[in-house]
């Protein structure tokens, strides 16, 4: 687990190194001002709200929750809690990095469902009843499992976990088939399933404006128009998602890594993993 989480976040570090970076409880008012002080965190968040409400600011955009909403986080984002009412009470899932991007089991399950739910996309979503009480359920199941004796329940909590990504992925993609055209959609999701295929390969937009059939110029604009984000966002993401996995999942050296992820040089990856993540790969490494 990385360092800071363990130094940084007291109300979370010692539930994420009892369960192997990942933790799951409830919060009230008190705990949620409490986190409020840190203005970027190195975790992943689901927090659903089953009482009260409070505003937040989040990436520099306002947001008030109620009962059914829930919010999504991601590591470095910066964020302030506005207010929040006494009667608060929410459900939130918390990992650590390594395990929302490195574990084995369910590394490609999340590739493919992970970055559309929190890294592409709105990070409140509206359930209906049915769709809160089953991803209460579920998370309510991890909370249970954290606290069990079982034999394999890193493996237990690993599947939970996936499954978890993917019931909330059906659950955004009929959201937003509510907003989209169908032609914009089309194009979003056909990029976003192209994209964990060929991203080593392809970093230009033309490669996956050509799959689908479109000018460059007109997937980048159905893109941000989809997202907010660009094409290319999309592919360092990813990259850094697989260059954070082999660094500590494997023998490879920073050389070997640059090489199988097409950079033309160590130097030059060592500059794009620096950038996007904040530290240099071999400290990155030392971190495990």
């Amino acid at each position: 687990m990385a360092q800071s989480v363990e130094q940084d976040i007291d109300i979370w570090g010692q539930s994420l190194r009892e369960g192997g970076g990942l933790a799951c409880a409830e919060m009230d008012a008190e705990a949620v001002l409490r986190a409020g002080r840190y203005a970027r965190l190195p975790i992943y968040s689901f927090g659903l709200v089953l009482q009260g409400r409070y505003t937040l600011t989040l990436g520099g955009r306002e947001l008030t929750v109620h009962p059914r909403d829930l919010v999504t986080y991601t590591p470095g984002i910066a964020y302030t809690v506005e207010a929040v009412s006494a009667d608060y009470r929410a459900l939130n899932l918390v990992v650590d990095e390594a395990f929302a991007a490195e574990a084995p089991v369910v590394r490609d399950m999340i590739r493919t469902a992970y970055f559309p739910i929190v890294e592409l996309s709105e990070p409140r979503l509206t359930l209906s009843e049915e769709e809160a009480g089953r991803l209460c359920r579920q998370l309510r199941d991890i909370e249970l499992r954290l606290q069990a004796d079982h034999l394999y329940k890193a493996d237990v909590l690993r599947l939970l976990y996936a499954t978890f990504l993917l019931d909330l992925r059906h659950i955004q993609h009929r959201a937003e088939r509510r907003h989209l055209s169908s032609r914009a959609e089309e194009l979003f999701i056909g990029f976003l399933r192209l994209l964990p295929s060929h991203f080593v390969e392809h970093r230009d937009i033309a490669f996956y404006a050509d799959q689908l059939c479109v000018t460059p110029v007109y997937l980048s604009r159905i893109v941000r128009q989809v997202s907010g984000r660009t094409v290319l966002y999309y592919i360092n993401q990813m990259l850094l998602m697989e260059a954070a996995y082999l660094l500590r999942n494997g023998s490879l050296t920073t050389t070997q890594i640059a090489e199988q992820l097409h950079f033309a040089s160590q130097a030059s990856f060592s500059r794009f993993f620096i950038r996007l993540k904040g530290v240099a790969p071999s400290d990155y490494r030392r971190r495990r």
